[in-house]
């Protein structure tokens, strides 16, 4: 079969190993790599401070990375906030925005296809405010659809926030139409996109959305670095989340001024090397392109997938996942005893509840497992990856499970 191209460009997989983990965190190519060590070895210096030399580079890519963003986005720069990560800008909006603006009576609406991430920090707001959690109903694929949707939408409804992407089941959910319907209805939509930018492109402007989340780390990017995009408009009227150095304008005795934009939500020193490094993961991606990235996991998924189901004993939860996630378990055979089979092999997959407990109830289970696909993945990866799904149903059945 064809050689992966990109394989090269991921050091990690010098090691052997078979990487079927990228839902939870994915590998950083070379350019990811340098551009982090540039900072730490060549210029290691704070933003918006200094005027010396490795000051202003630093302070200059920084703000360089904030108009990638933007751009990958297609937003404004003044809407795009870098936080920790998909928890920090979920979180955020939560605070910021849900615990100053929501009320008793008022609706949230949800999904149990969100990560704990999406749901928890609404689930506080509720318990704070008053407000009411209500659920989308799945169908029997555990899909959110547009009509099981528009049964929990009301004249009560003030916050929308699900998941674009689940991930668990993979299924993309159809977030134009939700959007467009909750705002009829005057209600703020937040999206987590934490399993959706590195898969298919996302317009927020066309999209419409009031807040949308996503973390570096699932799209090649270094660890500690998400993003928040708000709308203008919500953004300014938003209290700042946490207070410290750089997001104020004014400081004195009695009262104090914040600065506008996204520095409001930036205190503190950020995680520099890691935005610098997540310039060049959207500039990796972008060279590729998402449809070329699409098709090709699309082909290497459907190549798994017809492999899986021809093995007996093997159930598997979301046939028609769009990205590159395969969820499964094997029969009888505790989700954490088959990941401990598989790593000896030096194949990589995760096993558990994904930090999306919700679904495995809705599933019946207590966990299972989970391969996910990416662009630096091959052929052969997946042939060792379905060898070790069949060793590991022989092994256990020998003894007995």
């Amino acid at each position: 079969m064809m050689k992966n191209p990109y394989s090269k460009d991921f050091p990690q997989l010098n090691n052997g190993s078979v990487y079927l983990d990228t839902a939870a965190t994915s590998l950083k190519p070379n350019s990811v790599i340098e551009a982090v060590n540039h900072y730490n070895r060549d210029l290691s210096s704070n933003i918006h401070r200094g005027m010396y030399e490795a000051a202003v580079e630093t302070t200059e890519l920084y703000e360089s990375t904030r108009e990638t963003v933007a751009k990958f986005l297609h937003a404004k720069t003044d809407e795009i906030i870098y936080t920790r990560g998909t928890t920090s800008s979920l979180n955020l909006v939560a605070y910021a925005y849900g615990l100053e603006n929501l009320k008793a009576g008022d609706e949230i609406i949800v999904s149990e296809l969100e990560h704990h991430s999406s749901f928890l920090p609404w689930q506080f707001v509720a318990k704070k405010t008053g407000a009411i959690l209500k659920f989308v109903e799945l169908n029997e694929e555990g899909r959110i659809t547009v009509e099981a949707f528009k049964k929990v939408l009301s004249t009560k409804t003030k916050v929308v926030a699900l998941t674009y992407v689940s991930n668990v089941m993979g299924y993309i959910t159809p977030m134009k139409e939700i959007i467009s319907l909750s705002h009829q209805y005057n209600a703020i939509c937040v999206v987590d996109a934490a399993q959706a930018v590195q898969h298919i492109e996302i317009d927020v402007t066309a999209l419409d959305c009031d807040f949308l989340a996503f973390s570096g780390h699932k799209m090649l990017g270094p660890t500690g670095i998400g993003i928040l995009y708000g709308k203008q408009k919500l953004l300014n009227i938003m209290e700042p989340f946490e207070y410290g150095g750089d997001m104020n304008d004014d400081v004195n005795k009695d009262i104090s001024e914040w600065k506008t934009g996204p520095q409001k939500f930036e205190a503190g020193t950020m995680p520099i090397a890691s935005v610098i490094g997540l310039q060049k993961a959207i500039e990796y991606i972008e060279n590729i392109g998402l449809s070329t990235i699409s098709e090709y996991i699309d082909k290497l998924q459907r190549y798994a997938l017809a492999q899986l189901k021809q093995i007996e004993g093997v159930k598997i939860y979301n046939p028609t996942s769009e990205t590159g996630i395969i969820t499964f378990n094997i029969e009888t055979v505790p989700s954490h005893d088959a990941i401990s089979f598989l790593a000896e092999k030096n194949i990589a997959i995760r096993a558990g509840q994904h930090c999306a407990k919700l679904i495995c109830d809705w599933l019946g289970i207590y966990s299972c497992l989970r391969a996910s696909i990416y662009i630096y993945n091959s052929y052969t990866d997946v042939d060792i990856f379905i060898e070790g799904i069949k060793e590991a149903v022989a092994y256990f059945k020998k003894l007995g499970f």
